[in-house]
């Protein structure tokens, strides 16, 4: 029994990091930059798609049968992800807050139909399947399997966050953040908001797609019901939760976000007769706003603020501005001075 609980920690935290991996890229883009992107579905969903394509055998009724290494499906599914970033934000990263809000989303509802309807690519609404899994040969082994793959995730979750950490906190992490902040005076000091957004759109996006990888590879099956905007919003939640501007709180709200959404889904279960159960299932989206709104109301900037980065030696917890000291009317003049 201990063994199975054990296997299913494993597999409940590698859920969890691929989509902590997702929580980074919307990081880059929201957190970072201020790019308001609802299409995370879109990008996830086209690098699950092109990492499958490139990875599973050949297949008689769709475009397939590549046969190549799963890494190599991996860096596939980044450089799709963000080319399609960079050629969908060529063309929607002039708009602002809820225009460019609805430009992502509708790209997102387009890539979810295409993965829908090209069948003869993506499978139709059956999915692709027989997509191969790290250290797939020890599956009959659920611990053994769950530990390794869990293994896999932490090291990619690892290496992207050393990488995000050493860029934010690099001349270009802070030009984002002057953008984000002030774009007026990032102009004024000749900085180009326009191809520096584009490239953390860019760099999000990829970071999207790798996040659809992993986790493609890691449940063995996709289909298209699995990037409707549903996604989106529990990838927002997570990072609002844990602390958008900061790669610590992504990660952390990943985990915590996900542990709601399943344990509700084990709760839905055990209270609501199978044939309720469809219905129910609704309380886990009711389960999750109420934990948001009691995050904002209790810690506004999340579990775990933005550091006000000063230098790459010197960080510390985001503050209000202190409001200066104030002299009454009637003191006198020498003591307005001092």
């Amino acid at each position: 029994m201990s063994l199975d609980l054990l296997a299913y920690g494993a597999f409940f935290l590698t859920m969890a990091l691929t989509y902590s991996i997702m929580c980074l890229g919307l990081n880059v883009q929201w957190g970072q930059t201020g790019l308001f992107n609802v299409g995370v579905a879109g990008f996830v969903g086209i690098g699950a798609y092109v990492s499958a394509l490139l990875t599973t055998p050949d297949a008689v009724d769709r475009l397939g049968g590549f046969g190549m290494p799963i890494v190599l499906g991996w860096f596939g599914a980044m450089l799709a992800g963000g080319l399609a970033s960079f050629l969908i934000g060529a063309l929607t990263i002039r708009l602002r807050a809820d225009y460019l809000a609805i430009a992502t989303f509708g790209v997102a509802v387009a890539a979810q139909l295409c993965m829908l309807n090209l069948q003869g690519v993506t499978g139709g609404p059956f999915g692709i399947g027989f997509i191969p899994r790290p250290f797939g040969d020890l599956a009959g082994d659920t611990l053994t399997f769950s530990l390794l793959n869990l293994g896999v995730v932490a090291v990619v979750v690892l290496g992207l966050y050393l990488a995000l950490e050493r860029l934010v906190r690099s001349p270009w992490g802070r030009v984002l953040r002057a953008i984000r902040e002030d774009e007026t005076a990032a102009l004024a000091l000749g900085k180009s908001a326009l191809s520096f957004r584009l490239q953390a759109f860019t760099i999000g996006g990829a970071i999207m797609a790798l996040a659809g990888a992993v986790q493609g590879h890691f449940i063995g099956f996709i289909a298209p019901e699995n990037y409707q905007p549903m996604l989106t919003f529990q990838v927002w939640a997570m990072l609002i939760v844990g602390g958008s501007g900061n790669n610590r709180g992504a990660i952390l709200g990943a985990i915590l976000v996900w542990g709601i959404w399943a344990g509700s889904a084990g709760v839905v279960s055990a209270l609501f007769p199978p044939d309720q159960q469809a219905r129910a299932a609704a309380l886990q989206i009711v389960m999750i706003g109420v934990g948001l709104c009691a995050i904002l109301l209790l810690r506004p900037r999340g579990i775990i603020g933005e550091l006000r980065t000063v230098s790459r030696h010197l960080g510390g917890p985001a503050r209000e501005p202190v409001a200066a000291p104030t002299v009454p009317e009637d003191e006198p003049d020498h003591a307005r001075h001092r």
